[in-house]
């Protein structure tokens, strides 16, 4: 068992993280406390990820100014069911990105094992927490350091290079997110 805190430097928020390995899946459970802009926000979410870091099940229980909202999603083979209806716009996806926390981008840097400078380019659900709002979105990662990962969000103009630890899971995602803790 891993357990972390990261601090959200553009978001204002902390995260209490904890990741759970058995012989058939990693489990992953972690709560963020924050305020952004005029927003103050409690985030609850556990995913269940398979041995190849493909995620398979999610669940996010939210409370933003007091309004509280649920969203789940569990893969059936290749199709999604999002909120118990199968979502089209994301079969095939392997990935999510949740907005508040920097632990999904740990998803596609262990399963797709880039050598340093290789590329690969990935489809993901984005879960933009904070505006309740779901989207399939390209995004590119190229290793460009043993440790160090060059984020391209194809849709945008973000960029960002990230680093981890020996786990693939970020020490520091720059303005946005810096471990602080670890056990």
């Amino acid at each position: 068992m891993k357990t972390l805190i990261w601090q959200g430097i553009a978001f204002q928020s902390l995260e209490y993280f904890k990741l759970k390995e058995n012989d058939k899946d990693l489990q992953v459970t972690s709560k963020i406390i924050g305020c952004y802009e005029d927003k103050i926000y409690a985030v609850d979410y556990q995913l269940t990820i398979d041995s190849e870091w493909n995620i398979q099940e999610f669940m996010i229980e939210s409370e933003i100014n007091t309004v509280k909202n649920r969203l789940t999603g569990k893969k059936y083979q290749h199709e999604w069911k999002i909120n118990n209806m199968i979502n089209a716009d994301f079969d095939g996806f392997n990935f999510i990105d949740i907005s508040l926390t920097p632990f999904t981008n740990t998803l596609p840097i262990n399963n797709l094992k880039l050598a340093e400078n290789d590329t690969q380019e990935i489809k993901v659900i984005y879960i933009d927490v904070l505006n309740n709002l779901v989207k399939p979105v390209t995004q590119q990662y190229t290793r460009i350091a043993t440790h160090t990962y060059h984020y391209d969000n194809l849709q945008t103009d973000f960029k960002s290079d990230i680093v981890v630890d020996e786990n693939g899971l970020v020490v520091n995602y720059p303005k946005l997110f810096d471990k602080i803790a670890e056990m």
